[in-house]
């Protein structure tokens, strides 16, 4: 029963998200992602805390690591794209 309960979520929250992001217009996509790079920092800590868990098994360190670095990989990549942007605005030096 929790099982399909976790299911139910994981594709209710797959669903509304592909939905919101859909109707977000290309202009604020990157500023919007940006933003969402504090999400991804949470996760990073939650994937450091089952990684990191002395109780929990094999599989559960193996899957929290790779959620580790999904999640770094994210954030480094988001706040690359975000500083990309912000250089556009910069005044140029002659």
């Amino acid at each position: 029963m929790n099982i399909i309960l976790l299911l139910f979520i994981f594709t209710l929250a797959a669903l509304l998200g592909l939905e919101l992001i859909s109707k977000i217009p290309s202009q604020l996509h990157t500023p919007l992602m940006s933003g969402s790079n504090a999400i991804s920092g949470i996760t990073i800590v939650g994937a450091l805390l089952a990684t990191m868990a002395s109780d929990s098994g094999v599989v559960t360190q193996i899957i929290g690591f790779v959620a580790l670095v999904a999640a770094t990989i994210n954030v480094v990549g988001g706040y690359t794209v975000t500083d990309r942007m912000l250089g556009m605005f910069k005044k140029k030096e002659q």
